[in-house]
């Protein structure tokens, strides 16, 4: 899957705020849920002004990194600028992305889909950070999404991921959970992103419970452990082998 620079509402954004230090607004819309929005320099954020959950994760990075869906590289240039040693590569789906990445000096910097079957090397952790899970779209894809880290993990390697768990969506002021009769997960989503007039085409997006991605990682032959949670049903998970 490649996106086309005028189907790439995200990156124009990084490019212009990069460029221009202002953006315009980057629309979020859904047929589920009401028009939301990004703001650019969230993007952009520094170490300190990420959530506690990305803190967490970053201190706990070791070996060769790679930041998976990367966007501007904050991730990343947060672990080089805490001093880190090990090397860190960016994976990120957007040519504009990846431009705006390599000009701030980071270095891999590789312009792809994840679940392409290239060999990009192996790593000791891989960062899903930002709703990482968002990366595998359906539960249907669970599977594709564990045979492509058995591909990317080193031995003893480890996957440090977050994602926020929707039930509270369909939760009553009485506590009582009341999720509407339908096939689909509550934790899927369908998301499209409009930059001025540059319109991106719609995507799946997967907030997955900590339950069921622990269940998952065991059945495909990994250990998932709840690492923190954080104020709002959102949490950071390990994977390991």
């Amino acid at each position: 899957m490649k996106i086309t620079d005028n189907k790439d509402p995200m990156g124009a954004a990084i490019m212009d705020f990069y460029h221009h230090a202002t953006a315009a607004r980057l629309r979020v819309l859904s047929s589920m849920f009401d028009e939301d929005e990004i703001p650019v320099p969230y993007l952009f954020r520094t170490f300190e002004e990420m959530p506690l959950l990305e803190q967490r994760a970053l201190k706990m990075c070791r070996g060769d990194v790679l930041d998976v869906g990367a966007a501007s590289g904050c991730h990343s240039l947060a672990l080089k600028q805490m001093g880190y040693m090990g090397q860190v590569a960016c994976l990120e789906l957007s040519r504009l992305s990846c431009e705006v990445m390599k000009e701030r000096g980071l270095n891999p910097v590789l312009c792809m889909d994840f679940f392409a079957q290239d060999d990009i090397g192996r790593y000791d952790t891989i960062l899903f950070l930002m709703n990482g899970t968002s990366i595998i779209g359906k539960l249907a894809r669970i599977p594709m999404f564990f045979r492509r880290l058995n591909t990317l993990l080193k031995p003893g390697g480890q996957v440090l991921i977050d994602s926020s768990d929707l039930i509270y969506l369909y939760t009553e002021d009485d506590g009582t959970v009341n999720i509407p009769d339908v096939e689909d997960y509550y934790g899927e989503v369908d998301y499209r992103m409009q930059y001025k007039g540059i319109r991106g085409e719609r995507f799946d997006c997967l907030y997955l419970d900590f339950e069921t991605l622990q269940n998952s990682a065991r059945i495909f032959g990994f250990k998932c452990e709840l690492v923190q949670e954080g104020d709002h049903y959102d949490y950071l998970a390990r994977i390991e082998r």
